[in-house]
């Protein structure tokens, strides 16, 4: 017999997969557990003006939908946008019992359980945070793309040494890391600070330095002029402001950002306290002076520092990754 648990974590694992690939849509999981317990089917969200992923898993479920509990990541939508509300497709297939971890905060497409309910279908809610759900959610709340700040530095705060060398300060784990994460996000924004000094692909690429499926938007930030290199050749956006990269991000569709640099542009980003995130990579290495992760004040008294929260600190390789957030509906 296959648990609400287990059927939680195959669906989590059906989300997870499909992330970076489905915005402006959630990057949503569903398992399908049969009358008799068995899990027969998952399904995740399919690229915008596909399938949600109930649809998904109910189409591999087929007829052994009738009876089944399906365990879904986001609330059911009860709306028609490009596709048909998931939660008629949920009762036309049969489906007896319907468990979901996050309630859909899209008053377009709420009301779900509601509608389960009045039509006979046994509905469960159990809160559980759903990691890949979480930039979409920020979005949602914001009416902009979620962003996270990604930086690698030494143990004392410096992203380049004295001499302006920053290669390589976290190891080949690290840096894989990274270009995973990559693959997941919407867009990845540098300054045009870093663009010229640096000459970053910005792509999301395997260990052997093939380019992975997904690839995120790229985009510089700035009113300088970037010259001929990696960027010019892979294609990228530009635009003079955050606000103005944010604006037009959004409307483009991308819910999920990832700023990595530099300096200039992360602080730029915490003054207009659009920084939901931080990603921090930090190696065990001391340098005593260098460049730091912002170069200006955004604070200037303790009292008034930008706090994240906690979410995960992990050993990757020989350096450490510390993941932080503002509460979903801390921030403007």
């Amino acid at each position: 017999m296959t648990s609400d648990d287990q059927a939680l974590a195959a669906a989590i694992a059906a989300g997870e997969e499909v992330r970076g690939t489905t915005s402006p849509n959630p990057p949503v999981g569903c398992a399908i557990v049969s009358a008799d317990g068995e899990l027969i089917a998952t399904g995740g969200t399919a690229p915008a003006g596909g399938p949600h992923a109930e649809i998904n898993a109910l189409r591999e479920a087929g007829q052994r939908a009738r009876g089944a509990t399906a365990v879904v990541t986001l609330e059911p939508c009860n709306h028609t946008g490009r596709t048909g509300p998931c939660t008629q497709a949920l009762v036309e297939a049969g489906v007896a019992r319907v468990v979901y971890c996050t309630a859909d905060p899209f008053a377009p497409a709420a009301g779900g359980a509601e509608y389960l309910r009045k039509h006979g279908v046994e509905v469960r809610h159990q809160p559980t945070r759903i990691d890949a759900l979480q930039p979409w959610l920020r979005s949602v709340h914001h009416n902009r793309p979620s962003v996270t700040l990604k930086f690698a530095s030494t143990l004392d705060g410096f992203t380049a040494a004295a001499d302006g060398t920053s290669q390589w300060i976290t190891g080949e784990a690290a840096r894989e890391l990274v270009h995973e994460d990559r693959a997941r996000r919407d867009a990845v924004v540098v300054g045009t600070g870093t663009a010229i000094a640096d000459n970053p692909s910005l792509t999301a690429r395997f260990p052997d330095g093939t380019l992975r499926p997904h690839q995120p938007r790229r985009v510089v930030v700035g009113t300088r002029e970037v010259p001929e290199g990696n960027l010019t050749r892979m294609g990228f956006e530009q635009y003079a402001t955050p606000q103005e990269a944010l604006d037009a991000l959004w409307e483009a569709g991308a819910r999920d950002v990832l700023v990595e640099g530099g300096a200039g542009l992360a602080a730029s980003f915490l003054e207009l306290d659009c920084v939901d995130a931080v990603q921090a990579y930090i190696a065990p290495a001391l340098l005593g002076a260098g460049r730091g992760v912002l170069n200006r004040a955004v604070a200037g008294t303790i009292a008034n520092a930008r706090r994240f929260r906690t979410v995960s600190v992990r050993a990757v390789g020989g350096d450490v990754v510390v993941e932080m957030e503002k509460d979903v509906y801390g921030s403007r």
